[in-house]
């Protein structure tokens, strides 16, 4: 059953992505060559303790830290490593919080040094079709829309949708109704209606959508060791329009990027 919220339930949801967001922002000032991902992530749990969040990824599901740390051709549920990163190298980093007994979810995929530019293009598509998704999050249109339009984007320059991971509802639980697929039909599935919150997350392979887990039971990786890039925004339906919750803009502020990417996606008042 898909929970909708209040606007004073979204507000405090607000706070909790914007913790993600925040840390985001704070690492993305150490993401370089020579950082492990485990510095990463004790950096990570230390700044949202400290600002009154709980690590929402540390022992969910027996998971083992605060991050999922999923370098290169690595996807998503990647476990934190000694291991330093390497100049060339991508990392998606996927982050959750709980606050005011609501969660966060956010991920974004950040460049190490000097990256290879079909890489870059993978990364600058995958963040492109997830505001493509975005679009389609309004009331009157279904599940199906915001998947077609994701996988119609991304498709048309040859790359992998990852079909077994996908969005999802947000509220008190990490998990909710519905399902957010990077593929689909239109107008099929879940019709969204004002007080919805989901995170929306594309997955997507420079090569084929087919994954492989690791034998540690978390990591998952392409099935031809190509590159994976991986981001993720929190949206609520506020009056009939998709409203972000989260926010790249300290992972901007940190790197010197300007970007006026979000801005259609936020109420003049905010």
């Amino acid at each position: 059953m898909i929970k909708l919220k209040t606007l004073e339930e979204i507000e405090l949801m607000r706070e909790s992505a914007l913790l993600v967001s925040r840390t985001l922002g704070l690492i993305a000032k150490e993401i370089k060559p020579g950082v492990s991902t485990f510095y990463l992530d004790k950096l990570s749990e230390e700044f949202i303790r400290d600002n009154g969040g709980i690590p929402a990824f540390l022992g969910m599901y027996g998971f083992p830290n605060t991050l999922c740390a999923s370098p290169n051709e690595q996807i998503v549920h990647g476990i934190p490593t000694d291991k330093p990163l390497e100049n060339g190298d991508i990392i998606s980093i996927d982050c959750g919080v709980l606050k005011n007994e609501f969660y966060g979810d956010h991920a974004y995929t950040f460049e190490i040094g000097e990256v290879a530019e079909e890489t870059k293009k993978l990364l600058r598509v995958t963040k492109e079709s997830l505001y493509v998704g975005i679009r389609e999050l309004k009331v009157g249109n279904r599940v199906g829309d915001v998947g077609y339009a994701i996988q119609s984007y991304v498709e048309k320059h040859g790359y992998g949708v990852v079909r077994e991971l996908v969005g999802h509802g947000l509220g008190r639980k990490m998990h909710e109704e519905p399902e957010m697929p990077n593929y689909g039909h239109r107008g099929r599935g879940k019709k969204f209606v004002n007080g919805m919150v989901v995170a929306i997350e594309p997955m997507i392979n420079m090569g084929t959508h087919k994954i492989i887990q690791f034998k540690d039971g978390w990591t998952i990786k392409t099935a031809d060791m190509k590159p994976s890039a991986h981001f993720e925004h929190d949206v609520a339906i506020i009056d009939g329009k998709p409203e972000l919750l989260s926010t790249f803009q300290y992972i901007y502020e940190a790197l010197g990027i300007v970007s006026d990417e979000e801005k259609e996606f936020r109420s003049i008042s905010k």
